[in-house]
């Protein structure tokens, strides 16, 4: 069993987001490659985008810290911490609103 606290990441994401010339920093808390599940904690500056992309498989965004938007066409979702949003099986992108960490999580689709 592995522990870890999501605060402590998300201080310390933060942290390297704000020295990075990208403004955001991430780190895989569980799954990867070899796995269906896969939860990432992704820091984004306030005014940083994640580009419009496809959705890999079912996945949920959940707000840690700061506010941020998910939009998926014309549709606009806004989230706060403590909020949990379903990314929609469509090309979507996420805006930080404020300084931001958010927990993706995402059930790969598997051929």
């Amino acid at each position: 069993m592995q522990k870890e606290s999501l605060t402590a990441l998300a201080r310390h994401h933060m942290e390297t987001a704000k020295k990075t010339s990208s403004g955001r920093s991430a780190h895989t808390v569980y799954g990867g490659h070899e796995h269906v599940l896969r939860q990432t904690l992704i820091a984004l500056q306030a005014g940083i985008n994640l580009d419009e992309h496809e959705n890999p498989g079912e996945a949920t965004l959940q707000v840690l810290h700061g506010r941020v938007t998910l939009v998926a066409g014309e549709n606009r979702w806004n989230g706060s911490p403590g909020d949990l949003i379903t990314i929609p099986d469509s090309r979507h992108s996420l805006e930080a609103v404020e300084d931001s960490v958010v927990l993706l999580t995402v059930g790969k689709h598997t051929s």
